[in-house]
């Protein structure tokens, strides 16, 4: 597969069906047991999902199933990045063009245990581990490790205490939720009990430098059809319905173009221009060091803040090569870029609130209801009216 930005400089024109092919479709993909399945999340898939068909000239069919043969061109909006090239290929999903998202030849690779090395060679790991990955990225993230053992993961949790205090994340976790922080060795033990060595086992868990009142920048970039578009943005938090702080949103500047046209605008600060070389560094080692990854949806979240010593750091938490809290942004601005094909940069936002909070004036409400899950919550995007940077 070409790197990103030769990927973006591309001539697309064969993505839209040709005269006289059969008509193609869009489909959404809710894979079982993989979830992202509350209702707020479903109706915010099937929304995006109809867009995407919009923008690509393809008719939305409703939901996807991979072992009914589908004639003419198909494009998959699944619930999660798929873990098996095998089962994409099966589904005829050969490249970035065929779905929104990304496709992992182990699932573990969809998680944030591929961001730290293991703490020694004689690690537990799982098939397919790279350690090459960690060679090529490692000016790229902070100081940890990735453990598949609770032995291991005692070592190494020690290791990142001689520095300071040690944050504890669960590979699978989102917007925060189950990560914990560990002063000293008594507490780093306790902390990976509570954990569970079966879970860590199937799982994995991250010992990481803890950085004081971080800064969390997200990279990405998007490609539909002949579009592409990158960003950087930052995160603001919320409180749910249970008063704990959660995602809340992001706020993006957009342009069209590669990674690289977005690290040479001029407005970027040095910070943020960091922070888009380590997303760069980070995807690029990972197309280097995992046969059959390909994604058409990337986004990295760069964390930039002091560590215990006071010494500034910055460096990619994970990953996310699926649907995102800020793809009704993206998708707010793929439809805007492609209605003007002048439009070189704008500013979108993408919104999550709870209880009766009211999104901004103007906004695209695309969810306002009671989830059965998390209770009263309203999505939404908004197009900021200029592009001067967030």
């Amino acid at each position: 597969m070409p790197h990103l930005d030769s990927l973006a400089g591309l001539q697309l024109a064969a993505l839209m069906p040709a005269p006289g092919a059969p008509p193609g479709q869009t489909w959404v993909w809710h894979v079982p047991g993989r979830g992202y399945d509350s209702a707020h999340e479903r109706a915010a898939r099937l929304d995006f999902a109809r867009r995407l068909a919009a923008l690509k000239g393809l008719r939305f069919s409703g939901d996807f199933d991979p072992h009914q043969p589908v004639a003419g061109p198909q494009y998959v909006v699944p619930n999660d990045t798929l873990t098996s090239v095998a089962e994409a290929q099966a589904a005829g999903i050969q490249g970035p063009h065929d779905l929104f998202g990304g496709v992992v030849p182990h699932p573990f690779v969809a998680t944030k245990a591929i961001t730290h090395p293991l703490v020694a060679g004689d690690a537990v790991q799982p098939d397919g581990w790279s350690h090459d990955f960690h060679a090529q990225c490692a000016d790229a993230v902070l100081h940890g490790y990735t453990a598949f053992d609770l032995g291991d993961a005692r070592r190494a949790g020690r290791l990142v205490l001689a520095r300071g205090p040690v944050r504890l994340k669960p590979v699978r976790g989102t917007a925060g939720r189950g990560q914990t922080v560990a002063g000293d060795a008594e507490a780093l033990d306790v902390q990976l009990e509570a954990i569970g060595a079966a879970a860590i086992a199937a799982d994995g868990v991250v010992l990481e430098e803890n950085l004081r009142h971080p800064d969390t920048v997200s990279v990405g970039q998007v490609i539909v059809g002949s579009l592409v578009l990158s960003y950087y943005g930052h995160q603001r938090l919320t409180r749910d319905n249970q008063g704990e702080a959660v995602y809340g949103g992001s706020a993006l500047t957009l342009v069209r173009g590669g990674l690289d046209v977005l690290m040479d605008q001029p407005f970027l600060p040095d910070a943020l221009r960091l922070a888009v070389a380590q997303a760069r560094s980070y995807h690029a080692a990972v197309e280097r060091s995992y046969a059959g990854f390909f994604a058409s949806r990337i986004n990295y979240d760069v964390a930039q803040g002091m560590d215990a010593h006071g010494q500034w750091r910055s460096g990619v938490l994970e990953q996310s090569w699926r649907l995102g809290g800020a793809t009704s942004a993206e998708i707010a601005a793929l439809e805007r870029f492609h209605a003007d094909p002048a439009l070189q940069r704008l500013r979108a936002v993408s919104g999550e609130c709870y209880g009766d909070e009211e999104p901004p004036a103007g906004a695209h409400i695309y969810y306002r209801d009671t989830d059965p899950v998390v209770g009263p919550i309203t999505r939404y995007a908004l197009i900021l009216p200029d592009a001067d940077p967030a």
